[in-house]
Parts: C-alpha cells; structure tokens; sequence
C-alpha cells in the first residue's frame, strides 16, 4: 500500500469530519454507525425537513444502550459526546408519524466531527490569549499526538490478531495430528478385527 494513501486514511481517522444527507421514509429508523476511540470528543449538527403532522426523534447510543444524546420531535441541533470506552455508536434519527395520516418522506443532512476537529480552537485561544499562529501550532501539537495514538492503537491490534492467528494455527494442528491417530488406531482396529474374523471362519492360518 502506498505511503501518502496510508497516511491519507489514517489522518481521515483522526480529523474525521462527516457529512452526509440521507431519505428517512415514515415510521422507519435509520443509524449511523461509527467506532469511536476512548477520550475522544465528537460533535455533530443535524437538520431535518419539517413535514406536518410528523416528528423526528434523534438519538446516540453506545453497543451497551447508553443513551449520550436523546432529543423528541426536533427538527435540527447540536450535539457534542466524549467516548467513556472504545466503543461503536450510534447516531440514529426515527420517524414518528400518526396511524391515520399518509406520511410523507424527510430529509435528513447530518455532519458529524471527531478527534482534532471537534475541538474549538478559536474559542482556546481567546480564553488563553494565544496569538493565531499558537493556536495554529496548539492544532498541530494535537493532531500529531492523536496520529502518534492511532498509529499504537494499530500496532496494539496487528499484534492481537497476529496472537490470535498464531492461537488458530496451534489449535488446527493439534487437532490433525488427533485426528490422524484416531484413523490410525480406528485401522489398526479393523484389521486386528478383520484377523479375528477370519481366523474363526478358518479362511487364513
């Protein structure tokens, strides 16, 4: 793989920023789902088309069922969360329309960031009087710690399913080489049976 494309996706992963605009039909549900690295801050803005007589709820759960934002009937917001654990969320919009009306199909646009992004930089530097070009290198110094832990986080992973690959290969074989003795004896078994047989039948010596 090349270098500058590796580098490309993995500094996607750390400045992730999101934006995408989808269809939610009435009474369905749509997520988004994202793994999302412990200690790492997400916010998001979201719109939703307004249809009468229809509403929209908004949720981010975790794979536990933690709820980190629950929003009713909302038509666009803000959102921020920070990860408690590595995790998978969920970013989920649900349409919620009367049985006896014929709902109609909204609109959805969606722009999530995480990592270097999410932080308000502008907002550091005036509370910390930072000139633009600290702050600027205060992004820096962030992006590349947040590289320097990817780049871990994906060593720690290479060598986990290296273990377990290695774990698989081991299992495989010890269960051949039992698989091999039990053809061996089950033969040695048939013949010395066969023997028998033919011995009581006197048709060998």
């Amino acid at each position: 793989m090349d270098h500058r494309a590796y580098f490309g996706a993995l500094l996607y992963l750390v400045v992730g920023v999101n934006s995408l605009m989808f269809h939610l039909e009435p009474n369905q549900r749509k997520c988004l789902k994202e793994e999302i690295h412990k200690g790492v801050l997400v916010t998001g803005e979201y719109e939703v088309n307004t249809l009468p007589g229809q509403n929209v709820d908004m949720m981010v759960t975790d794979s536990k069922g933690q709820h980190f934002v629950n929003r009713e009937a909302t038509d666009k917001g803000k959102f921020a969360f920070t990860a408690d654990d590595y995790d998978v969320f969920e970013i989920c919009f649900i349409s919620r329309v009367p049985h006896n009306m014929r709902g109609g199909r909204h609109e959805v646009f969606l722009q999530t960031k995480h990592g270097v992004e999410a932080k308000s930089y502008e907002g550091l530097g005036d509370a910390a009087k930072l000139k633009p070009l600290e702050v600027e290198l205060k992004r820096l110094e962030d992006l590349s710690e947040s590289i320097v832990q990817d780049f871990a986080y994906m060593r720690q992973r290479e060598e986990e399913m290296r273990d377990t690959n290695e774990s698989t290969n081991s299992r495989v074989l010890y269960f051949s080489l039992f698989s091999m003795c039990c053809l061996l004896g089950l033969a040695t078994w048939q013949v010395l049976y066969l023997r028998k047989f033919f011995k009581s039948k006197k048709l060998i010596e």
